[in-house]
């Protein structure tokens, strides 16, 4: 983490005594690129100045552009590099402490006092400070890595169910959203709600009854499969959370004998609530999975693959249907084996035919993350790949890349599991398997 510190300090220096007349901007995209290659390559920012032969802005940002994008500075538009101002102190770094989850504050919407996960919320912490709150206002820490000390329950009153908010110009699979909460507390290095949660806090909701008839009441998209498909896991690990909503016992009791198929979307292996009832059919439990190298690297706090797939398979052995994500594929070095190895493991533990469907999706992320990532997570390596803006605005890897780990992993997965739905997330059309 210091020496990040340093490199960026060094990569400053370096850029000022490449380029002395350049003006503020220019100096920080060429500190920027000097960086990135430095912390890729694990060189020194003087050596990587020494290789540049240029004298004025254009011809030296050129030269690093060559040099930290090998696979796409021919090919890609020059705006599609995108090279922020370099501060690595803009945000307190990520808190990687592995500790069962126990709020020092409890917040309760007053409306909801009364309710039964309220009132179990009281029971399970017991020592966690309480306050009232008379509507929804709520004031907590700023930092983001202090959430899991916050538990705030609330009533919903207007994000019940919801399309998928599929991106632009994407293959839009059809997937319906019911968000049964708000917050995680894994901590991925490549996790959105860094960025986009406001509220550093875990929400909960309390009236799963309204959540359950709203879902009773709204026309659903269907998309390319035989069944309408809802989940959670967009805001939170859908089970995570689980012993302490009990809303797994609500929503299998809800779809039970119905066409649609309810999906919990998660990384644990918190699944006893599930295994206490009979199972429905129609009830998947999904799991993210990533080689454990990924995981060691990039998912901290989560639990390991072969938990994940032992959970899986006591999940498909009570009678539910299971399903994969592998979303999303990080590129590094070694990942094809990596990846297929995990293709293995999942043939191996889990019966083919409680899998429902399996997603791919590369790391794809907005901007804006990017920033947080590095701040927060200094010594990642999931930004050491080639991202670019692409068709949707979003950090993505060149379409060439993304093209090698569909083609290697699609025909994997199909030889494995004959039958599955296999499909890719959030992609553009013309790269349909």
């Amino acid at each position: 983490m210091k020496d990040m510190l340093n490199l960026q300090e060094a990569a400053r220096a370096a850029a000022q005594a490449l380029l002395p007349k350049a003006g503020l901007n220019k100096q920080r995209e060429i500190s920027r690129l000097i960086f990135e290659i430095c912390k890729r390559d694990d060189t020194a920012p003087a050596d990587i100045s020494a290789r540049i032969n240029a004298k004025n802005f254009e011809q030296a940002k050129k030269e690093l552009l060559a040099l930290r994008y090998p696979i796409s500075f021919k090919t890609a538009k020059r705006e599609n590099f995108y090279l922020p101002k370099l501060d690595l102190q803009a945000l307190p770094d990520a808190e990687i402490k592995r500790e069962e989850f126990y709020p020092k504050n409890i917040f309760i919407e007053k409306e909801v006092l009364n309710s039964p996960l309220a009132q179990r919320a009281l029971k399970l912490f017991p020592k966690a400070k309480t306050e009232i709150l008379e509507k929804k206002t709520f004031c907590g820490s700023e930092n983001y890595s202090k959430r899991k000390e916050n538990l705030v329950i609330i009533k919903e009153n207007f994000d019940f169910v919801k399309p998928c908010p599929c991106t632009k110009n994407c293959f839009c699979c059809g997937y319906n959203l019911v968000n049964l909460g708000f917050g995680c507390a894994y901590e991925c290095s490549y996790c959105f709600l860094q960025q986009y949660q406001n509220l550093h806090a875990i929400v909960l909701p309390a009236n799963i009854k309204d959540f359950l008839d709203k879902i009773e009441k709204t026309p659903l998209r269907k998309g390319p499969f035989p069944h309408i498909r809802i989940g959670s896991g967009e805001f939170t690990d859908s089970l995570l959370f689980d012993h302490i909503t009990n809303y797994s016992f609500d929503i299998v009791d809800f779809f039970r004998g119905r066409e649609e198929y309810f999906e919990f979307k998660t990384k644990s292996t918190n699944i006893d609530n599930l295994l206490k009832i009979p199972a429905a059919k129609n009830i998947v439990v999904g799991w993210s999975v990533n080689p454990q190298n990924v995981i060691d690297d990039a998912e901290a706090l989560t639990t390991p693959l072969h938990a994940r797939l032992a959970a899986a398979a006591k999940i498909a052995a009570h009678g539910y249907k299971t399903a994969f994500h592998f979303d999303p594929v990080i590129i590094h070095e070694g990942w094809r084996a990596n990846y297929l190895s995990v293709i293995e493991k999942i043939k191996n533990t889990v019966p083919a035919e409680s899998i429902a469907w399996i997603s791919i999706g590369t790391l794809r992320f907005s901007r804006e993350l990017k920033k947080c990532i590095e701040s927060r997570f200094k010594s990642n390596t999931i930004l050491d790949g080639e991202f670019l803006l692409d068709f949707d605005g979003k950090m993505r890897y060149p379409k060439v890349l993304r093209k090698q780990v569909y083609e290697t992993l699609a025909p994997a997965l199909k030889k494995a599991f004959p039958g599955t739905y296999v499909y890719l997330c959030m992609e553009e059309p013309d790269l349909q398997i």
